[in-house]
């Protein structure tokens, strides 16, 4: 990964610059969202938030918009400028560029409360699909 890349984050509302973004996000510490709350219970809030193949890691991307599409995922969460914490791996999960972390800390909230409009997801929607036939996935 080249060290002037920017990466980003994007899901739980409410983390400030400065602040670490840790593998589950510290999200049961967010009063009054539904996922924290659900999570808190062991359940998933309408379906969302499924299960990664590394939970014990930060996911981060130099795609500002795969980032933003994963802020959305949230119901209005945030999106982040991030710096990784920790040795950073490329993920294989995405055929979007991503990259793995022990935890990641925010150096800049680039968006809260975040939506797609559907310009935006029709551009990703293209670039996913573009990634996707580049890697072979079916």
């Amino acid at each position: 990964m080249p060290d002037h890349w920017r990466l980003f984050h994007g899901g739980v509302p409410g983390i400030r610059v400065g602040e670490l973004i840790e593998p589950g996000h510290g999200r049961r510490r967010h009063d009054g969202c539904p996922w924290c709350e659900a999570r808190a219970r062991g359940e998933s809030h309408f379906g969302m938030d499924g299960p990664s193949k590394h939970a014990d890691l930060v996911y981060l991307t130099p795609n500002r918009l795969y980032a933003k599409y994963y802020a959305s995922l949230w119901g209005r969460g945030d999106l982040y400028r991030v710096e990784p914490v920790g040795k950073v791996e490329r993920s294989t999960e995405d055929s979007i560029e991503t990259f793995t972390a022990p935890s990641a800390r925010v150096v800049a909230v680039v968006d809260r409360a975040v939506l797609l409009t559907m310009s935006e997801r029709r551009r990703l929607y293209r670039e996913w699909r573009a990634a996707d036939e580049r890697k072979d996935v079916p």
